[in-house]
């Protein structure tokens, strides 16, 4: 489903404290056998506007084309027919996917009430002033009636994976001390390693009328007001992550709140003024703000960062709670996945469902 609202010069190093996450298709059809079966499908009566059903349930093109535009439909550059198409096929997927359990949690009566939608509505609003949680809606093609039901279509998930995955998942003390005794050196930092968080603003003036680039751009002086006005926001209390997500002009991590992942200590030492700024710092504090420069040492924007937690260079034991914790995570994570790829597979074998639009395609042929 949709998020809602809410660079490190050098690529993050993969730290065992993060947690990680990791389809055949055999036809046993003779060929002929398979056209058969595929041609026999196509045609069948239904509504114009619905692409597909799952048990009996109905996907309209308009819910299509909504998360086709929220998710892939806007960017700088339109994609051809068909990569359009292709993306139509795969966002369809995870709406059938997604009908299959939302129809699973109604029979088993997990389905989120409205106490439980107003609710996170509320948590996601509140990092948030009314205008700035309106543009967020309409930057992402969305009403508040659309928002909310994703809140509760993906709470209703949630509760229906708690109930048939995560209750089934047991982690014992002897699973941890297993996994450490294999995987002993993921747990020796060569290096101290900082987590770090950014906002970014930048001072590149705006092309000239004419220019093909379509990024915004800003003035030096429109950068610096920005910055020290988000500055000022965040020494008030407001949210690092929900201002990062907003506001922040660097697009590799901006939806995730501007995490950069963990840092070595030498790829920050590769810019003097960050690394001296981060590592006076304790978790959770966060910098003054801090020029930019590009390769030729020109200033081109402004950054400000905060430490979201580091860790000291050495051979971390499994006494440490947060080897534990992390073991334990990575384990729970892994089981969890695969437990949800075999329900995935077993609710889909137990449904009728009929893709009209995929068939659409196969029947008229790539453009």
């Amino acid at each position: 489903m949709p998020e809602v609202p809410l660079t490190a010069s050098s690529p993050a190093r993969r730290s065992p404290f993060r947690r990680s996450t990791t389809r055949m298709t055999l036809s046993l059809l003779p060929s002929g056998l398979l056209c058969l079966a595929l041609t026999a499908g196509c045609n069948r009566p239904h509504q114009p506007d619905v692409v597909a059903s799952v048990n009996g349930h109905p996907i309209n093109q308009a819910t299509l084309e909504r998360y086709y535009r929220t998710n892939l439909g806007n960017g700088p550059q339109q994609p051809s027919q068909v990569q359009a198409q292709i993306a139509h096929l795969e966002i369809l997927r995870n709406l059938i996917d997604d009908d299959i359990k939302q129809q699973r949690a109604a029979k088993l009566n997990l389905v989120a009430t409205d106490e439980e939608v107003d609710a996170k509505l509320a948590e996601i609003k509140a990092p948030f002033t009314q205008e700035e949680f309106n543009r967020q809606l309409k930057a992402k093609n969305m009403t508040l009636d659309d928002l909310k039901r994703d809140i509760r279509r993906g709470l209703t998930n949630e509760k229906l994976m708690n109930r048939e995955i995560a209750s089934k998942i047991n982690i014992t003390d002897a699973d941890i001390t297993q996994y450490y005794n294999a995987n002993k050196s993921l747990f020796n930092l060569v290096e101290p390693e900082f987590h770090v968080a950014e906002i970014v603003v930048s001072a590149v003036p705006p092309p000239q009328p004419g220019n093909m680039q379509s990024a915004r751009g800003n003035t030096d002086a429109d950068a610096r007001k920005k910055i020290e006005a988000l500055h000022t926001r965040l020494e008030s209390g407001d949210d690092f992550g929900a201002l990062a997500s907003q506001f922040s002009e660097d697009t590799s991590n901006a939806s995730s709140g501007g995490d950069m992942g963990r840092l070595t200590e030498s790829q920050l030492r590769s810019n003097s003024a960050v690394f001296a700024a981060i590592t006076q710092l304790r978790p959770g504090q966060i910098t003054n703000v801090i020029p930019l420069y590009d390769q030729n040492h020109k200033a081109n924007g402004y950054a400000i960062y905060k430490l979201l937690d580091k860790e000291a260079a050495g051979q971390y034991e499994l006494n440490d709670p947060r080897v534990q914790q992390t073991i334990r995570g990575q384990l729970r994570e892994s089981r969890a996945q695969l437990l949800r790829n075999a329900y995935d597979e077993m609710l889909r074998d137990q449904a009728h469902v009929e893709n009209y639009y995929a068939e659409e395609i196969f029947r008229k042929g790539a453009p």
